[in-house]
Order: C-alpha cells, then sequence, then structure tokens
C-alpha cells in the first residue's frame, strides 16, 4: 500500500491547512481533493487518499475541521479548504483539467458542495445526507453544478429514500454538465453494510475519472 504523508502547507498569503496526500510510484495521471467523513482524516480516509494514489492519482486529504468553528462544517469551511488544496495540487505541476474532487459520507455531500461553485474536471460523491452540519441541503445545489458529477447512493431500502434519490437524480440533470446518479437498494449513506455495493462504488468513482480527467 502506497505511504500517506501529513505536512502544514502554508501559501504565500498566509493561508495555511493541514494536507495528508499520497504520491503515485509512476506517472501521476491527475490530482483528486478526498474530501473527509464527520470523523475527520481517519484511517479510512488515509487508506482512501493511498487507494487512489496507487490508480495513478496525486490524492490529498485537507483537514477541514482545524479551521472549522465546533467541529461543524459549513460550505465556506469546505471550499476555502479545498482552494488551498488545490493550489496545492497546482503547484505539484498538475494541470486544471486533470483536476477532481471526491468525499464519502460527509465528504460526499461535501463533494456535492464543491462540484457546485467550483469548475473541475469531475467530481464523485459516495453517499452523504441530505443535511450535514451547516452545510447545504443537497436539492438547493444540485442544479447548479459546475462540475462533471457522480451521485452514488443508498436508499436504505424505503420509500422515502428511493424518492430522495430520484428526486436527486432530477435536479442534478437539469444542471448544465455531465452527471450521473447511481442508486443502491437498501444500501445506507455509508455503504458499510454493503460490500458488494461498496465495491461496485469504488470502480464507477475509479471509471468516472478515467472518463472525465484525461
Amino acid at each position: 500500500m502506497t505511504q500517506t504523508h501529513t505536512d502544514d502547507y502554508r501559501r504565500a498569503d498566509g493561508r495555511a491547512l493541514r494536507l495528508t496526500f499520497a504520491e503515485p510510484d509512476g506517472v501521476v495521471r491527475g490530482g483528486l481533493v478526498v474530501l473527509h467523513e464527520a470523523d475527520g482524516v481517519t484511517d479510512g480516509v488515509r487508506f482512501l487518499v493511498s487507494s487512489l494514489a496507487e490508480e495513478g492519482w496525486l490524492a490529498v486529504a485537507p483537514h477541514i475541521y482545524d479551521g472549522a468553528e465546533d467541529g461543524k462544517l459549513t460550505g465556506q469551511d469546505v471550499l476555502a479548504a479545498t482552494d488551498i488544496t488545490l493550489a496545492w495540487l497546482v503547484e505539484r505541476g498538475v494541470q486544471a483539467d486533470l483536476l477532481g474532487v471526491v468525499g464519502f459520507d460527509l465528504g460526499g455531500t461535501a463533494a456535492l458542495v464543491v462540484a457546485s461553485s467550483r469548475k473541475l474536471g469531475a467530481a464523485v460523491s459516495v453517499g452523504g445526507q441530505s443535511s450535514a452540519n451547516d452545510l447545504p441541503a443537497l436539492m438547493d445545489i444540485a442544479g447548479k453544478l459546475t462540475s462533471p458529477w457522480l451521485g452514488i447512493y443508498g436508499d436504505s431500502g424505503d420509500e422515502s429514500g428511493v424518492a430522495e434519490v430520484e428526486r436527486l437524480r432530477e435536479v442534478a440533470a437539469s444542471s448544465k454538465v455531465a452527471t450521473n446518479v447511481v442508486r443502491y437498494p437498501g444500501a445506507n449513506h455509508r455503504f458499510d453494510a454493503d460490500p458488494g455495493a461498496a465495491a461496485e462504488a469504488w470502480q464507477r468513482t475509479l471509471s468516472w475519472f478515467d472518463a472525465h480527467l484525461r
């Protein structure tokens, strides 16, 4: 498994952020910002960063909670941290059209916030609740997407969950970029009870970046 590293990155303008990243052994295909789950940059997030690096991506997770008040994330917290992280990737030589963002669980909601506010090559949300922390509701921003976006969601096996995901599909499709929403019947928003769905979601994530970051 590719080793991860954690550094404190400081911009010339004084903005600073702790970053956990992993570099591919070979050619760098592009750069991916990995937005963490509700527990911060955990071992699971480090594993994800490492796994993406093994696929050829320079992957980096900003420690967003370090700058958030009371442990609550706002859309502005997410965007500020993502902007700094994108600058770090560009300084590492990643071209602007080869930049993407991905998030799981709370990070999935955060990734949609970024995808509706920044023009990146691709974005992926795996799971995530319609309302999380102080982030915007998914339905309020999905129609404003400015980056090609893949959303992967479980419907929790109930009618309300099915309706919510299908409504999100409709709203996202109204945006002016490529979108796809995939629903897994019976899976929860963390995909932790369905290994098969989680494995397929991972492959869909890789395929989305393969198709759009090239």
